[in-house]
Formats: C-alpha cells, sequence, structure tokens
C-alpha cells in the first residue's frame, strides 16, 4: 500500500492562518503557532464586538434624544412612555435621525407623546 504524505494539505492550511495574520506584529505575522493563536483571538474579539456594536449605537441614538427632548422641554423617558400609550411604533433609531435632520418633525412626535402622557 502507498504511503500517505500530508505535507501538501499541512502547507495549504498553515498558508492559509499565516494570509489571514498579515499585518501582524512580531512573531504573530509568521510564525504559525503565535499566527494561529492571534487569528483565533481575533475572531473572538469580532464575534463580541458586532455585539457591541448594536449596544454602542442603542446608547448613541438615545443621548441624541435625550437632548432634543431637552431643547422640546420633555425627559426621554417620558417620550418613549408618551409614545407607547399612544401606540406609536417608532424605533430609536429613526427618533435620533428626526432629531438631527428634521426637528420639526421631532417636535411634532414629541407633541403627539405628550397627548399620552
Amino acid at each position: 500500500m502507498a504511503r500517505i504524505k500530508r505535507g501538501l494539505m499541512r502547507h495549504k492550511r498553515h498558508k492559509k492562518i499565516i494570509g489571514k495574520a498579515k499585518g501582524y506584529f512580531g512573531r504573530k505575522k509568521n510564525v504559525f503557532k503565535r499566527a494561529h493563536e492571534q487569528v483565533m483571538k481575533a475572531g473572538q474579539y469580532a464575534f463580541r464586538d458586532r455585539r457591541a456594536k448594536k449596544r454602542d449605537f442603542r446608547r448613541l441614538w438615545i443621548a441624541r434624544i435625550t437632548a432634543a427632548c431637552s431643547e422640546s422641554g420633555i425627559k426621554y423617558s417620558q417620550l418613549i412612555h408618551g409614545l407607547n400609550s399612544q401606540g406609536i411604533q417608532i424605533n430609536r433609531k429613526m427618533l435620533s435621525e428626526l432629531a438631527i435632520q428634521d426637528i420639526n418633525a421631532f417636535k411634532a412626535v414629541v407633541e403627539q407623546a405628550k397627548k399620552g402622557l
């Protein structure tokens, strides 16, 4: 029976990892063991931060809405409560865009929310 040599597949696997580690500092870019560790850690960071980004954007939208609310003479919590009691479904991303782009439309939404209080 013929002997199976695995050098080709090992080389391809190592080359793939080294390619992903391109641009890393020191031995992490060209030593397979170090590169593999760093690529795995980078994947963990990417997974974690895809979820953290959603939280960060929600915090940003709420901060923008809060600033516009204080300008309109209402608290953020009162705005959200008023919108919910009126049955108005608008997400925080769109509310923050209204607060930035079209303040008159935002003030109209605030007036609707005040009716629900």
